[in-house]
C-alpha cells in the first residue's frame, strides 16, 4: 500500500503556512515535507504535526530558504566552512520536527573538484549525523541551472563513495524524465539506492495523474517490488489543490 506525502513547499498555497497541515490531513496524507521550514518557529510545525497526527518526511539543508540566492553549496569548494555550519543549523531542525529525511542539495558548480568537494562533505555530514537519514536529489538543468548533482550516474558515483548505510537517493520523478526522457528506466538502474520518491507530471510538472507518466502501474510497481518509502506530491496544482488529489485514491 502505498503511503503518500504532501509536499506543503507546493501544495495547499491557497492557505497560510500552518494551516496546510490540516489541509493535508483532510486530504489524505500521512506525512508532510518542507523545503525549508526555517523561517517558521519550529515548535508551531511540531504542534501542527501533533495535532493533525502527521509525520515529517523530508526537509532540505542548508537553512534559509534559497528564493533569489544559492540552491546550496555541499559541492562548492570556497564554501565548505559555511556548508560544514548550515547543516548542523539544518540538522538541529530536522532532530526538531522529527524529519525521517533530510536532503543535502549540492549547488551550482562542476568538475572534479567540484566532486570531490560533495564527496568529502557529505563523508563529514555522515559521520556527524550517523543517526540521520540523509538523501541527495539529481535536478535537471533547466529547473535549476548550474546545479551541480545533475546526472543519476554520478549521484551513484558519489553515494558508492561516500559508502554510508544513511545516504540515500532521492528519486524525484519529474527530475528523472527531464535528465534522462526515461524515468521507469531510471527508476530500474537506481532503485537500490532510494530512500525517498517524489513525483509530479510530465511535461507540466502538475498533479501525477493524465499526461505522460503512468503513476497507477507506477504506484503498483513500487507496492509490487516492496518499497516502503514515502511517496510526495511535489508538483504545482493546477488550481485549488484539494481540487486535484484524486491521484492518492
Amino acid at each position: 500500500m502505498p503511503k503518500f506525502c504532501a509536499n506543503l513547499t507546493w501544495l495547499f498555497k491557497e492557505l497560510p503556512f500552518l494551516e496546510r497541515f490540516e489541509a493535508a490531513k483532510e486530504g489524505g496524507f500521512d506525512a508532510v515535507e518542507v523545503l525549508f521550514p526555517y523561517d517558521v518557529n519550529a515548535q508551531d510545525i511540531v504542534n501542527e504535526l501533533g495535532r493533525h497526527n502527521l509525520k515529517m518526511a523530508l526537509i532540505n539543508c542548508p537553512p534559509p530558504n534559497y528564493t533569489g540566492g544559492e540552491p546550496g553549496w555541499a559541492a562548492v569548494p570556497a564554501q565548505k566552512e559555511r556548508f560544514r555550519r548550515d547543516f548542523n543549523r539544518a540538522l538541529r531542525y530536522a532532530k526538531t520536527l522529527g524529519a525521517q529525511h533530510l536532503h543535502i542539495m549540492s549547488g551550482v558548480a562542476e568538475g572534479d573538484e567540484a566532486k570531490a568537494c560533495f564527496i568529502d562533505n557529505l563523508r563529514w555530514a555522515t559521520e556527524a549525523a550517523p543517526k540521520q537519514s540523509l538523501t541527495i536529489e539529481p535536478i535537471n538543468n533547466d529547473t535549476m541551472p548550474g546545479y551541480f548533482l545533475n546526472c543519476f550516474d554520478l549521484a551513484r558515483e558519489v553515494l558508492e563513495a561516500v559508502d554510508a548505510p544513511h545516504l540515500r537517493l532521492q528519486f524525484d520523478t519529474f527530475h528523472a524524465a527531464k535528465i534522462t526522457g526515461d524515468m521507469l528506466g531510471t527508476w530500474a538502474r537506481m532503485r537500490d539506492l532510494v530512500a525517498h520518491v517524489q513525483v509530479a507530471q510530465m511535461p507540466d510538472r502538475h498533479e501525477p495523474d493524465q499526461g505522460e507518466i503512468d503513476y497507477p502501474a507506477f504506484f503498483s510497481q513500487l507496492a509490487a517490488e516492496g518499497y516502503d518509502g514515502w511517496i510526495s506530491g511535489e508538483y504545482e496544482p493546477r488550481s485549488d489543490t484539494r481540487a486535484g488529489l484524486g491521484w492518492i485514491a
